[in-house]
């Protein structure tokens, strides 16, 4: 069942890592600008991912109505942070990137397993579960290319 989303409704978009929500930057100024309380998100959003693995990245769209309240909803992982799992390999200086040239030069590699396992965690979102898991997967193997990772079979 879709959610409403009215007109006066603020959209805020954050990356967390999962179970350690802080009302310190990035969700603290985010939501504080806003006039919402970030304690009381990062209360919630802790509890909801304690499940989770702690520092995962979890994207959170928080929607915030005229008279203070929010509601937000989680999604998957990010594509390049699974993607980059999958090859072993470690972001550098706290950012998701690849190659600095990609196409150039390969900074690591993953099967079409990896591929189809990424393509099924996000299948299970909302938003992408209209499209097909072959559609997934070729969005997934050329965001792979584009940061410099190779798919091999």
């Amino acid at each position: 069942m879709a959610k409403r989303v009215l007109a006066k409704d603020q959209i805020v978009k954050l990356i967390v890592g999962a179970g350690q929500a802080s009302p310190s930057p990035p969700v603290g100024p985010a939501l504080g600008s806003k006039g919402v309380k970030s304690m009381d998100f990062c209360k919630e959003f802790n509890a909801l991912t304690a499940h989770i693995n702690t520092g995962v990245p979890i994207p959170a769209r928080v929607t915030i109505r005229p008279d203070r309240s929010f509601t937000f909803d989680l999604r998957t992982p990010t594509t390049t942070w699974l993607l980059m799992q999958a090859a072993n390999l470690e972001p550098r200086q706290n950012r998701q990137r690849g190659a600095g040239r990609p196409g150039h030069e390969s900074v690591g590699q993953v099967s079409v397993k990896h591929v189809y396992e990424i393509a099924r965690i996000k299948h299970t979102e909302t938003r992408l579960s209209g499209q097909s898991l072959q559609g997934l997967c070729k969005s997934i193997m050329a965001q792979a290319k584009s940061m410099g990772i190779d798919v091999v079979a």
